[in-house]
């Protein structure tokens, strides 16, 4: 078990340190409205073994996202967003559970589940952390279309890196 730990925790820094030092600077946009900005760090979310106890994915997810909002000098704009989607792993999972349901000890990465349930589980939980976190950075209804146009453009750029990363990386335990 400890192994097993200590690769999540591995997994933790190189997806802190991609976010930090390579994705915090790429931002698109015009004028002062940037709309594309790259968010990969809800991986290590994503890719937590089934069996962790939601209150674990709660924990983590809090200190994980606090930890990015030092960095990024945003107060809690990353932990309340982590953890609201944390927060909905649960039931994502058991409305995507096959029907043969999942091995005890999996995570759901497309090692242990087809690639296309991977695409749509990590679809839906990396849209629901895009709108919940532009909602929380604007918090104003006035700014709806923004909100939209951000979680859109960041969605599809952030989905194309963490494919990419699932790809090249592909965790197996």
């Amino acid at each position: 078990m400890n192994e097993r730990v200590s690769k999540y925790v591995a997994w933790g820094l190189v997806l802190a340190l991609l976010q930090i030092f390579i994705f915090r600077g790429i931002n698109f946009g015009w004028g002062d409205f940037y709309y594309v900005h790259i968010l990969v760090y809800p991986v290590l979310i994503m890719i937590l073994p089934i069996n962790t106890p939601r209150t674990y994915v709660l924990l983590i997810a809090f200190f994980f996202g606090l930890l990015l909002d030092i960095f990024y000098l945003t107060p809690g704009i990353h932990s309340s967003a982590l953890v609201f989607m944390a927060f909905i792993r649960t039931p994502v999972l058991n409305l995507m559970e096959p029907r043969g349901g999942y091995k005890v000890n999996s995570s759901p990465t497309p090692f242990h589940l087809r690639f296309n349930w991977f695409l749509g589980y990590a679809a839906l939980l990396l849209f629901a952390h895009h709108l919940f976190y532009f909602s929380v950075e604007f918090f104003s209804f006035a700014h709806l279309l923004h909100i939209w146009i951000k979680t859109i453009f960041s969605f599809f750029f952030s989905m194309t890196f963490l494919l990419v990363f699932i790809i090249i990386f592909n965790p197996k335990y």
